[in-house]
């Protein structure tokens, strides 16, 4: 099984360290995993022009490519973002916006895969709940199957105080914990469903 993982930070930081911790994790138990990480990639925003829906592709032609071919082979999503202004970054709501782009092509792709949300703040209160209600009704939208930590500690999906330091990060280990309960739910949901 393939589990696709898309990091929305600008930066190579706390964000893409995270994930790359949840997909060396899923990868140490025998998924085939995939990073795109937002570090450098143009993504341009959707114009919503109706191009395609009557030509079954974007008319955008940048690193979007990549995104969508993952998107396609994955049976598992993992959506990890920073808190920006209360809520997801922009990079990643370009790439959500997107997608519209995919499914005029097939309009079921997405749909009975796997998803999963990592949100990393510079403060513990600071909208990681806005971030993980973006990710999870991005994953209802388009029929991904949306899958938490459960009740106790990890509601919403896998959250982080960074405080905005890579050293910060390291060192939160109810972030982790909250990390471990979604990827040990996440991985029953993909055995099972998939």
């Amino acid at each position: 099984m393939k589990v696709f993982g898309i990091c929305g930070s600008p930066r190579a930081n706390t964000t893409e360290y995270v994930i790359k911790n949840a997909l060396y994790k899923l990868e140490e138990n025998g998924f085939d995993i995939e990073l795109f990480s937002c570090v450098g990639k143009m993504i341009k925003p959707c114009m919503h022009c109706d191009y395609c829906l009557k030509n079954q592709k974007c008319i955008i032609d940048d690193d979007m490519a990549d995104v969508y071919k993952n998107l396609q082979e994955a049976d598992g999503i993992i959506l990890a973002t920073p808190v920006q202004s209360g809520g997801i970054s922009s990079n990643l709501a370009a790439i959500m916006d997107r997608t519209r782009a995919l499914e005029a092509v097939d309009y079921n792709l997405l749909r009975g895969k796997i998803g999963m949300s990592i949100a990393v703040g510079g403060d513990r209160t600071g909208g990681a709940d806005f971030a993980h209600l973006k990710n999870i009704t991005y994953f209802m939208i388009h029929g991904i199957i949306p899958v938490s930590g459960g009740p106790f500690g990890s509601n919403l999906g896998a959250s982080f105080w960074s405080k905005d330091s890579l050293e910060d990060i390291k060192n939160d280990d109810y972030g982790m914990e909250s990390l471990n309960r979604t990827l040990f739910e996440f991985e029953n949901f993909l055995k099972k469903y998939i």
